[in-house]
């Protein structure tokens, strides 16, 4: 399934997810186009969503190559479709995981509003946020005497050295996309292996997590290395070596993450500590 990649425009504004008027600047802040397409379903491009999600597993620099050519002259993707597949598909695992360790409707219910709202959809936009400052500062092209020029939520037309908030997004919600694999699907799929009272259960049950996280982070660096206006993008993947330090600490402790750690942190959702 290959999508239509059109070329960038050569000229005109550049929209964003706060977008600024052409015009004039007597005319205000238009509303941005995020929010403008977010009940429009006829114009989403779902199979440019599902395209992403095939690549971001296999060949995730792909994705944030074609981000650009499709959305013309920006680095958002103004398109909400890939947030409502993703949580189209949080939506069936969380049932998943309500029949299967929840008592009760109600706490099934509960389990489809914490993994959507809360494990997706919260985390990404404090995760964005937290990027749209700390890299825009850090990582960007700065002037004299200060780290990194701020850059505002609202893109002038024509900058094409800004960090856009709806990139930030863009960049989040597609590095969830591998943690819903490992730890929403296959973690659920061999809990009832990877949650045993062995080492080799502990082995692959913690390696489930490095995996996980691991891919965020490549990800989530792959994302912002594509902008040519940020430098010393490799320093996203430092905490790889965290991850895998934790990961031989858990090894030689023989604690098992997805029999600990997930009632843990589905606990908020109403599973049961017997996960």
């Amino acid at each position: 399934m290959n999508p239509q990649i059109s070329l960038p425009r050569q000229h005109g504004g550049q929209p964003n997810f706060g977008s600024v008027p052409s015009r004039s600047r007597s005319e205000g802040l238009r509303m941005p186009r995020f929010f403008k397409r977010l009940f429009k379903f006829p114009q989403m491009d779902f199979e440019m969503a599902i395209w992403e999600m095939t690549r971001l597993i296999i060949a995730p620099k792909k994705v944030f190559r074609s981000i650009y050519y499709h959305t013309k002259n920006t680095w958002h993707r103004p398109d909400p479709s890939f947030t409502y597949l993703l949580s189209f598909f949080l939506l069936l695992t969380s049932l998943g995981w309500g029949l299967a360790y929840a008592d009760g409707v109600g706490r099934t219910f509960r389990i489809m509003a914490v993994f959507i709202f809360g494990h997706f959809l919260a985390v990404s936009l404090l995760v964005a946020t937290a990027a749209y400052f700390l890299v825009g500062q850090i990582l960007g092209p700065g002037v004299p005497g200060l780290p990194g020029r701020r850059r505002g939520l609202f893109v002038a037309p024509g900058d094409t050295e800004q960090l856009e908030f709806g990139y930030c997004f863009d960049v989040s919600i597609r590095a969830f996309f591998p943690i819903w694999v490992f730890l929403y699907v296959v973690q659920f799929i061999l809990m009832p292996v990877i949650a045993r009272d062995a080492y080799v259960s502990v082995f692959f049950g913690n390696s489930l997590y490095l995996l996980a996280l691991g891919y965020y982070v490549v990800i989530t660096f792959l994302g912002y290395n594509a902008l040519p206006f940020l430098h010393h993008t490799e320093l996203l993947l430092s905490p790889l070596l965290v991850f895998a330090v934790l990961w031989v600490i858990t090894l030689v402790a023989d604690y098992d993450l997805p029999k600990h750690l997930a009632p843990v942190l589905w606990a908020g959702a109403g599973l049961r500590h017997g996960v």
